[in-house]
Order: structure tokens, then sequence, then C-alpha cells
């Protein structure tokens, strides 16, 4: 792999975030590693290149996700390949198969969970057999909550000598908006969903992504209720079906360090008093138009003033039977869908290439791969805080 052309092509760089990311790789990496852009329209890719500032020798690749030939040789021609071309479940899954294949990594956005399952059954073994690393949801989802998680375990293991039996995430700020990608994926899973039952009990399944595993019931957290270590109203967070499945995958991947009766559950701090429960049920009624006609398109997304202005806020609380509680926040420093994730799915390829070269071929998390190191490389340069609170 060390031969190739590239060590690193963004596949869909045309697109909104594809953007970002490659604009963040030219400005942060552009002479510092061999990369490539990849997409359906070379004259649009070399426009984005110049926009972003890359050198014109930059290498434009041709690629569709329905050519699987040109998927074949765009996959020969890089040691990584980051993805932002989704719903995924509708245009991810020949790259995947070809990454497997010629034993290139690949990272991509995706929270798209059944389909995430339905690729680790089907290309698990070529990935370990060819060398590939395949790493899904790499961005927002679930990149702070995944760590976030890993953290404040290493943090009980060392206060307590043992991991929390039981971990709450709770979205404390959320400045900003969801990708017009995570819009169109729901859209896509929805749909899906209502035409196979099959699907639907899936998405139900709290360890779709552990095959082979089923820990303890887990909390549902699909209503609104009052959490007590807070003193505030919760509702239930978009984002927690996704990222609930990555952290009891990581668990599992990592031979299960927070028990096999661990527990989770996530939600989005709403407020305290009657406004905080009035908030609440507001949220769960914006959760139910997520993804609808209203929602941000693929290829749109906020200004760049609007990014730099975002943020975001995570509480960790973990607790143990016999030594009670620890909390860790992780912050980040943009808006979530967009900003901090182009920063994130960009340091966890070069994190895969860089600093974690021994990972073992697989389909893996982002924290059970790379864990310390990632969290190393996020808080240097992506903006990202882990701090133990109280």
């Amino acid at each position: 792999m060390r031969d190739r052309e590239c060590d690193l092509v963004v596949f869909g760089a045309t697109g909104f975030t594809g953007q970002l990311v490659a604009e963040y790789i030219a400005t942060n990496y552009g002479n510092k590693i061999k990369w490539g852009m990849a997409g359906r329209d070379l004259d649009k890719l070399a426009a984005v290149r110049d926009r972003v500032g890359a050198p014109d020798n930059t290498l434009l690749i041709k690629a569709d996700s329905d050519d699987r030939t040109s998927l074949q040789a765009l996959v020969r021609t890089t040691r990584a390949v980051i993805s932002t071309v989704g719903p995924f479940q509708l245009y991810g899954s020949e790259l995947v198969a070809a990454c497997a294949r010629a034993g290139t990594d690949y990272l991509d956005l995706s929270g798209e969970t059944v389909w995430m399952r339905n690729m680790i059954d089907a290309h698990e073994n070529d990935a370990r057999s060819s060398g590939a690393r395949i790493v899904f949801s790499c961005g927002f989802d679930s990149v702070p909550f995944e760590l976030g998680v890993f953290f404040l375990q290493s943090a009980a293991k060392k206060a307590w000598g043992e991991a929390a039996d039981h971990v709450k995430g709770r979205v404390r700020v959320m400045k900003g908006t969801f990708s017009g990608g995570t819009a169109a994926s729901s859209r896509a899973t929805m749909a899906a969903a209502t035409s196979n039952p099959q699907v639907l009990a899936q998405l139900k399944d709290p360890f779709l992504l552990t095959p082979g595993f089923a820990g303890p019931k887990q909390p549902h957290g699909m209503k609104i209720e009052f959490d007590e270590d807070l003193g505030a109203w919760v509702a239930p967070f978009i984002m927690s079906p996704i990222n609930t499945r990555n952290i009891h995958r990581s668990n599992a991947l990592m031979g299960h360090p927070y028990g096999t009766g661990f527990v989770y559950d996530e939600m989005i701090v709403a407020g305290a008093g009657k406004q905080g429960e009035v908030t609440a049920a507001r949220i769960v009624e914006e959760n139910r138009s997520f993804g609808d006609e209203s929602s941000p398109k693929p290829g749109e997304g906020p200004s760049r003033a609007e990014r730099e202005a975002g943020s975001y806020d995570i509480l960790f609380i973990g607790r143990s039977k016999d030594h009670g509680r620890i909390s860790v926040a992780v912050r980040g420093d943009k808006d979530p869908g967009y900003g901090s994730t182009s920063k994130m799915i960009t340091e966890c390829a070069l994190c895969l290439l860089q600093d974690a070269s021994d990972v073992a071929a697989g389909i893996w998390t982002p924290g059970a791969a790379m864990g310390e190191k990632l969290i190393s490389r996020l808080v240097r340069n992506a903006g990202l805080t882990f701090k133990v609170e109280g």
C-alpha cells in the first residue's frame, strides 16, 4: 500500500461536506501528505481544487458510486479513502466492497446502522483477508460520544480500578445544524423501515452492531424525563440511536472493558423548571419532523461564519455501584455537522495511517481502533477538549 500514488483520497469532494474536508486537508496537510479528490465530474473537482488552494498537480480521479470499475480503479490508487457520499445505503456499498477487497482503508460519516450491519456481515472477512481497515461513523456521529465514553472509562479505571457500570451522555450545548446528508440518510432509513418490518426491528436493537452478543436491557431514551443528576429536563436526542449502537460495538470490539453488563443512554438537556419541560416537549416535535422537506438538502449547509460560531458541549456521567459518580465533558469549537465533522474525519484518517498503522484489518469504530491516539490528535489539531469535571 505504501507504493500507491496517494495516501488519501476524498471521494465526493464536490459536495458540501466533501469540499470542507478538502479545504481542511489543503490548509493543514497539503504539503505533508500525498492526497487527491474523486468524484463524477473532473471539471467540478478542478474548481474545488482551485477554490481550496490545493496545488495544480493534486490528483483528480473520475469515479462514480454506480460504476464498479471506476471505484476499483480509485481504491487501487490510494492507501485510504474518505467518503462523504451519502446516503451510504444508496451510494456507499460498492465503495466499501472495493476497499475491502483491495486492502484499502475506508472511512465515512455514516450513521445508517442497518446498512453498517449489512456491510459488517458482507465484508468483514474480505477486509481481514486483504488488510483493509473499514471505519464507519467518523463525524459528529459518533466520534465525540464514542471517545467521551472511552475517556470517562479510562478516568474511572484510574480513580476506581474498574469501569463505570452505567454511563449517561447528556448534550448540554449544540449550536449548529445537522448536515443535509444526515437528513437525507434519515429519510432513506425511514423509507426502508416503512417497506420492510425487519429493518424496523433492527433499528430498535441496541446491539445491532455487535453480531453474536446481546447485553442487558438498555434505556430507550425516547420520552422526556427529569434528570436528577442535572436537576433539569432531558429529551430524546436525534443521534442517540446511532451513537448508542456504536458505543456498544466499541465495547465489544475491545473485548468488553466496560463489562458485558454495561448500560448507556443518551439525551439532550432541555433546561430546568416548567420552561425546561416545555422545551423538552418541543424537541420531541422537532425530532419527528427531522428529515422532512424542510430539512437541509445534500449539498446545502451553513455559511463559514455560522460554522465558525457553532459549538457543542456533551456531559458524560458514569456511575458505579461501589464507587459513586464520575463526570467528563467533551467540547468542540465548531458547528457539529460541518465545521467539526470535516476536521474529525480527516484526523481519523490520518491517525489510522500515521499513528495507528498497527491496527488489525477488519471493520472498526473510531474509538475501538484508535482510542487514546485519536483523542490526542483531536485535542492537538481539531478543536476538541476532553476533561474530567467535578
